[in-house]
């Protein structure tokens, strides 16, 4: 199947308009996204963003992913935005492999292509993400949206940080690792906030289970705190960490309530 078997033709026009090398090639479908369609075609990705994916936790929002694409991949942090159509976006493929495929691996590169992320301040263009404890907690009990939970977690009272630039779907899935060193794809619920948050995500339990079919082991946790650069961020992290911790587990609660089998495994990796 080519793209002309695939896409409406106003679309196909609308991509081809914008990048025309790729329209021949053969479609071969990726693995690893949990939310949305993705399949390579030639040296692009082709993604098209499903609207009915989004969760109080994770938004999917193709033009969120597409103003992130055109700030961080001049970074290095991003691939290439080559076109976008409606819920449809064309980008560069990445050669590489997703992070986490092999037991043991270092988490060390993740933590360090963070940090550079987080070293990026933006004024606006992103949805504002939860900072300081008071929002933080806030937003666990709107992402748990009434259902049965334990009570809140006691953490520190910590005032909100200097925003910066998080990535906010900070999984396995979401990391390749590169010739030219660690990037991150999936974009599609970018904020500004507390860079913390993309430290819960990675470190999160469930969301490495969900990926990887393993945990970290202490000595990898170690080694993605100990690699982080600012240290700051790593010590407010694991103030707030039972925090997010019971966020996630309202995020996983919801998904195998709408019937998500591994959300229900992934809750045990919780406990």
């Amino acid at each position: 199947m080519t793209l002309i078997d695939a896409l409406a033709p106003d679309t196909l026009r609308d991509l081809q308009g914008q990048d025309a090398a790729w329209i021949i090639e053969p479609l071969s479908p990726l693995s690893g996204g949990r939310a949305n369609h993705v399949w390579r075609v030639g040296n692009r990705v082709l993604k098209r963003t499903r609207p009915d994916a989004a969760t109080p936790l994770f938004p999917n929002d193709p033009l969120a992913e597409a103003q992130a694409l055109r700030l961080f991949a001049p970074e290095g942090l991003a691939p290439e935005l080559r076109a976008i159509s409606g819920e449809w976006l064309l980008i560069d493929h990445l050669p590489g492999a997703i992070w986490g495929q092999s037991p043991n691996q270092d988490p060390a590169p993740v933590a360090r292509a963070l940090g550079r992320l987080h070293r990026l301040t933006l004024r606006d263009g992103f949805r504002p993400l939860p900072n300081g404890t008071a929002a933080l907690r806030r937003d666990a009990v709107r992402v748990a949206g009434g259902q049965p939970t334990p009570p809140l977690p006691d953490v520190p009272d910590l005032p909100p940080v200097r925003p910066c630039a998080v990535h906010a779907d900070a999984v396995p899935g979401n990391i390749i690792v590169a010739p030219k060193g660690v990037m991150l794809i999936d974009w599609q619920c970018p904020g500004l906030g507390d860079p913390a948050e993309d430290l819960a995500t990675f470190l999160s339990p469930a969301m490495q289970w969900l990926y990887t079919g393993r945990t970290l082991s202490p000595d990898q946790r170690e080694r993605f705190l100990n690699a982080y650069p600012d240290h700051a961020t790593v010590a407010r992290f694991q103030a707030l960490e039972p925090l997010y911790a019971w966020r996630m587990t309202a995020h996983c609660t919801y998904r195998a309530a709408q019937g998500d089998p591994d959300y229900a495994q992934a809750l045990q990796q919780m406990a």
